[in-house]
């Protein structure tokens, strides 16, 4: 196949995760015309359901919870009553003890024991009283989870998580990602909202309820598909391999399917790839202070075993949180308590996150390998019988999360000040920006850059010689 021409399209998203989905959609509605690239054979991202005979699960978890109006109305619309209301149940098991999350102090009090309990109330106020004195903000998570929950309850629970999902020191974590979780929950707030429950409402942190869509969480990234024009394409398994800019714009970009690379024109392109991919594909190269930051920048990846179990239920909870390093996994979650059509009648499963690097022992344990570890720590915790388990799904996912490695909001500048001088590129969601972003901020950046899109003059359209998009065949 020699070659192809077509349209010069308004936008091509790179991506096609919730944020450039959103994007897509909104543009799509608004009669623009786009392109989608997406590396994956599926949409969604991170934020995707997988179903196999009969049983759904997510990537993890994903609870729908926010604060922003505008948000909630558009996924409420865009479900369209297709979704439940849940109660949200999140428990931290340590030891034997289960330990309600947000904190509530009796709770505490009968888990810890009378004397542990009171020592971390005891050590919280001494923290409290020695903030009072010192205005430093903290540097790491360590100094933040100490000054706002005291060094014994960092040492009983938060450094042995905090460690086992980001695979580095506490003294190495950023602060933004605690504050982003919590957002400002601190264990005074924590007891005060147990004492007077209506005080912690406005914090998404301490929700009680979450909007879930009735078939998983990847129900919204399917309404987004199924919402985008006739006008507008996707390109799955597809991967952007260089984009050229000149004059500060970008002016093409190449993407490779199989044996083809594509090359493709657009007056805009909005970038929700991950940062550090965006930077190595821009030719000309980027400055190498911008390249040198965009290599210190790391993810998380995640592997994620789905255990189908002839029981129709474990658990009562929608959260349960290992922190102890003897469980190899960090989190679970049953599906049925977040939907029942996550399972057939009469049967449930169990989903376990692994939190890795790539090309460490648990990234590369073969699936049955995997499944092997997940059914026996799942046996050790009393959760499950063997003899119950009835199959077993592996999945292996890069760049899950962001690592917020101390400075790491240094090496984003330096990056973000170089491609602020692209006036049609625009960077979306969280592996876009680098951002931890919950599902309704990666939607509302790409909002944003649909509305301003949508409302600013247009520009004038790409004009080089030859094709608008070309089709080239690799030898």
């Amino acid at each position: 196949m020699r070659g192809q021409t077509g349209d010069n399209h308004d936008a091509v998203i790179l991506g096609g995760g919730l944020a450039g989905l959103t994007t897509g959609y909104l543009l799509s509605r608004a009669r623009r015309s786009v392109t989608m690239i997406e590396r994956e054979p599926n949409l969604g991202g991170l934020a995707r359901t997988v179903e196999t005979q009969g049983f759904r699960f997510d990537l993890g978890g994903h609870r729908f919870i926010t604060r922003d109006a505008q948000v909630d109305a558009f996924v409420r619309e865009l479900l369209a009553g297709e979704y439940l209301e849940v109660d949200r149940s999140s428990r931290i098991l340590l030891g034997e003890n289960w330990f309600h999350y947000p904190l509530r102090p009796l709770n505490a009090l009968s888990g810890f024991g009378f004397s542990t309990a009171a020592k971390i109330l005891c050590d919280y106020a001494a923290e409290r009283a020695k903030a009072c004195f010192d205005s430093r903000p903290p540097v790491c998570l360590e100094d933040w989870v100490v000054r706002h929950y005291g060094r014994r309850l960092f040492s009983i629970y938060f450094k042995d998580y905090s460690e086992k999902v980001w695979g580095i020191d506490c003294q190495n974590i950023a602060t933004e990602w605690i504050e982003q979780r919590v957002q400002g929950l601190s264990l005074g707030a924590a007891i005060l909202n147990a004492i007077v429950p209506r005080f912690g409402t406005a914090r998404s942190t301490l929700a009680t309820r979450f909007l879930y869509p009735q078939l998983g969480i990847g129900q919204i990234a399917e309404c987004l598909h199924r919402g985008m024009a006739a006008t507008s394409r996707v390109l799955n398994n597809t991967a952007v391999v260089r984009l050229d800019h000149a004059d500060d714009r970008i002016r093409r970009v190449t993407v490779r399917n199989g044996k083809y690379t594509v090359v493709l024109y657009s007056d805009d392109f909005v970038s929700t790839i991950p940062l550090q991919a965006l930077v190595t594909a821009l030719h000309p190269r980027p400055p190498a202070s911008v390249l040198a930051a965009a290599s210190r920048l790391r993810s998380r990846d995640l592997v994620v075993v789905a255990v189908m179990i002839n029981r129709p239920r474990i658990t009562e909870h929608t959260w349960i949180y290992l922190p102890e390093n003897k469980v190899p996994f960090g989190r679970i979650h049953e599906p049925t308590n977040w939907s029942p059509h996550m399972a057939p009648a009469g049967k449930t499963l169990l989903v376990a996150e692994y939190f890795c690097f790539r090309g460490d022992t648990i990234w590369n344990r073969t699936a049955s390998e995997a499944t092997r570890l997940t059914v026996d720590g799942l046996e050790r915790l009393g959760l499950i019988d063997k003899c119950d388990v009835l199959d077993s799904v592996v999945l292996r996912i890069p760049n899950a999360y962001p690592l917020f490695e101390v400075g790491y909001k240094e090496h984003c500048a330096c990056i973000q000040d170089y491609l602020d001088r692209f006036d049609n590129l625009h960077v979306a969601g969280r592996g876009g920006t680098f951002r931890y972003y919950n599902m309704d901020h990666a939607m509302r950046s790409a909002m944003d850059i649909a509305d301003r899109l949508c409302t600013r003059a247009a520009l004038p359209r790409t004009t080089e010689a030859g094709p608008v998009n070309r089709l080239v065949q690799l030898g």
